[in-house]
This record gives structure tokens, sequence and C-alpha cells, in this order.
């Protein structure tokens, strides 16, 4: 005797039409890079404190770009250029001066160097951390712990920590998007959410070496079903699912693949409006760069992380690679800060004139910064001893600069900030006391921040 697992007033399909639809049809709207980021569950849940920021931006920048060129200023390069670094660190080691010229910036004062003009016209906005440290100088585990808090485990990302910590505020989008990341240095694990939900992982936009204006979300739309077909068949394969529930032990994973199956269908509705990038006006595209071959990758970029905040997503990523300038790294860092820099200053200015800036944390930097010697004539090695992030909006003080390296900028030796500190701050902005978010895995309590972790007050508005 045959069992038929089918859902009241549907036929049993055959097997070639069950391998048909099935594999080739909801099996493509229920793709895998949406599977990790289902809403269901994940409504908004509240804070543990009042939260300063209730949204992150993230401005990676892949690679490491060169602090004592941009934010970090030390007159003693310039002053010593070609000496011996000294003091037995680098043997042979002699200083390389900016490339760029530092000037005071805004009303407070910043310094910050020609390399990055137009972001340097937020200077008051911004909060500079010039005391960052990380564990490694090697470009897959530093970037790693950037994400995880970890370089030798795999962990859940700080993206996916924040919407477990807080959820999602449009249950027809996913809580965590990250656009165009790497593929190497840990990859996929940088977005994953590992021991967490499944829900909680980012779901990506592009990536690799594809321009953003042609990434595409794979399998969005079904190649040949309507939208009521599709329901229907969603409705079908639903049933079996929640069947299996019934003292399954496996019930969470099963949970989590009927809540992804059901955003994946809103999806096809919600994410194509969200990136819509035709529905912003010529002078909006114009702020962010799009038009002018160097800034129209990045500046889509960050376009698609406002409209994505703007409808609700909790945490956005948005990366820009290669700044790994061993040599040639007058003319390289240049080409990467014009990509960047005026993407970032519309961004930011954009943000402020909706509103936004004041509970969006905008965060900006790389895995480590570069040596203030030379490692070739035109080039610096990488810095994982001091370098410099930012942060602006979302409660942080502006105009400010927090901590500070030696007078060459290799060591951070004022306020040091190490990452699992950087994190607990993170958290702290949102809202999240860092010791409170935990989530139990293999027998024991488990964070983002690990066993450490202290909140920067230094940094707070």
């Amino acid at each position: 005797m045959t069992t038929q697992l089918v859902a009241p007033g549907f036929p049993l399909p055959s097997r070639r039409d069950w391998l048909a639809t099935t594999a080739a049809g909801f099996g493509l709207v229920a793709f895998r890079a949406l599977a990790g980021a289902a809403a269901g569950g994940a409504s908004v849940r509240a804070p543990h404190f009042t939260p300063r920021a209730t949204r992150v931006l993230f401005l990676c920048m892949d690679g490491g770009p060169s602090h004592v060129d941009s934010f970090d200023h030390k007159p003693e390069l310039v002053r010593r250029a070609g000496a011996p670094i000294g003091r037995g660190r680098v043997p042979g080691g002699r200083l390389l001066p900016p490339a760029w010229e530092f000037r005071q910036r805004g009303d407070s004062g910043l310094w910050i160097s020609e390399l990055f003009p137009q972001i340097a016209a937020h200077a008051d906005t911004l909060c500079l951390v010039n005391s960052m440290k990380t564990d490694v100088p090697n470009h897959p585990p530093a970037f790693l712990q950037m994400h995880t808090g970890m370089s030798n485990a795999v962990r859940p990302s700080l993206g996916a920590w924040v919407t477990y910590g807080l959820g999602s505020e449009n249950d027809n989008l996913p809580g965590f998007v990250t656009i165009s990341p790497p593929p190497a240095n840990g990859g996929p694990a940088n977005y994953g959410s590992a021991f967490l939900p499944a829900r909680h992982q980012g779901t990506r936009i592009g990536g690799g070496r594809a321009r953003v204006a042609d990434a595409r979300v794979s399998n969005l739309a079904h190649p040949f079903l309507g939208r009521s077909e599709q329901r229907r068949q969603l409705e079908f394969v639903q049933a079996l699912n929640r069947r299996s529930l019934d003292g399954a032990a496996d019930a969470a994973a099963v949970d989590g693949l009927i809540a992804s199956h059901e955003l994946a269908f809103r999806m096809q509705d919600a994410l194509p409006e969200a990136l819509d990038l035709a529905r912003e006006t010529e002078e909006t595209q114009r702020l962010y760069g799009i038009g002018d071959d160097a800034t129209e990758d990045f500046g889509r970029q960050c376009l698609m992380a406002r409209r994505l905040l703007e409808a609700g997503v909790r945490f956005v990523e948005v990366c820009h690679g290669g700044w790994d300038q061993h040599r040639n790294l007058r003319e390289d860092h240049a080409e990467h800060a014009r990509a960047v820099d005026a993407p970032i200053a519309g961004l930011l200015t954009d943000l402020a004139s909706r509103g936004l800036l004041a509970d969006t944390l905008v965060i900006w930097g790389g895995e480590f910064g570069r040596t203030p010697y030379a490692q070739v004539e035109d080039g610096r090695d990488h810095n994982h001893l001091g370098f410099t992030t930012w942060f602006a909006g979302g409660g942080v003080k502006g105009g400010h600069a927090h901590g500070a390296t030696d007078e060459f900028g290799l060591e951070a030796v004022v306020d040091p900030v190490p990452i699992h500190d950087w994190h607990a701050t993170i958290l702290h902005l949102l809202g999240l006391d860092h010791t409170r978010l935990t989530f139990t895995h293999a027998g024991r309590e488990m964070r983002l921040t690990d066993t450490k972790g202290t909140v920067v007050t230094g940094i707070l508005g």
C-alpha cells in the first residue's frame, strides 16, 4: 500500500512532473542564496537598552587601505623620510612619507589627506578610530576576524549577529544583505550565520569581478511559472515540509526551510523594487557618481544600500577590493580612492538629507592598514598593529579622533581598539549588550566577542 503525501485539493504529480516542477521550478525560487536569509521568526526584536542606531551600513575596503596616507597624520614620516625606522622593529625598513598632503578639515580640524577630498568635506560628521589593531597581518584570517570576531574558526558574521539580536523591519526582504563581497579571504563565511539560525545569513548581491550594474540575485524570477502557479506549487511543497516537522529531530532546520521558501516567494516582488535605481532622480544618481565611469560601479552599490536600508533591511555591507598595494601605491591607491570617494560623500549627504544618518551607523574600514616604511620604492606592507577605521552617524561623536598610533603610525599606543572592542561598540550603538547577545552551541554560550570585548565609550556621542 502506497501513502500519497499530498496536500488537500492538489493532484498527485507524476514522477516526470515532480522532477520538472520541483527540481527546476520551486527549487529555483527557494534558491540557496536566500535560504539562509529567511524572514520567518525574524521580525523586530527589542534591544537590550535604548539604541543610538537602528541599522548598519558597512563600507568594507578589502585589501588594507593605508591609514598613514589617508586618515592618520604623521608629520614624522615627512620629516624623516628615507630614514631607518629603527628600534629593531624592521631591519632595513626605511620610512616612506605619505603620498598625499594632509590638511585639517571642517570646524573640528580633523587631519585628512587629499586622497579622499570629498569625504574630507564631511570631517565634522566622521569619528576616526586611529588606534585599531587586529591579531594577524594576513588577509584571509584578518578579513574573517573583522567580520566574525575569529580568525581561525567558522563563526556567525557581524551582520548575522545583528539580525539575530534585532530581527528585521521588512518581512519581504532579508535582514542582512552583502553587495559585491570578495570570493576570497573567507568567502561566504564572512556573511554566514554558522551556528545561528540560517535565516540570519547574509543575502549576496553580485560579487567576484562582475560590475554591480550587471549583478543579479540568482533565480529571483521563475523561468516559466506565473505567480498563481508558483503559489500553488509552494503550498504543496510547504504541506510536505510541515508533515515532516512532527517529531523530527531536525525540526528547527525544517522550520527554517519553510521560512526560507516563503521569503524567496515574497522577495520576487519586493527585492526588484528595492534595487530599482531608475526610481531615483538624475540628481540623486549624479550625487552618487553614477554616470562617471570611475565611480559608476561603487556609486550603484552605495545607492542600492541606501534603498535597502530605507526599505527596512537591518544590515547592509558594500565592498570595494584591491587596496593591497605592496608596490605602485601612489597610482593604485589613487585609483581606488577615486572610485569610492564621491559615492561615499554622496551617500553621507543623501542619508543626512533624508533624516536617516542620525540612526544609521556608517562604518568604513579594511582588515588592517599599511606600514609606515617602504616595502619596495612605492609600496607598503600589511600592518595589523595600528590602523584606522571610521564611523559616521548612529550616535557617534562627529569631528572626533579616538586613540593614536606612534609617531610613525606603526603601532596603536593610545587607547588601542582591538577587534573585539570594535564589535562590542558596534553592538552597543545598536542597543545590544555584547555579553548578553549569546547563542547556546556545543554546550556553551557563544557570542560575537567570545570572552573579550569592551565598549569604546570615548566615541559615543
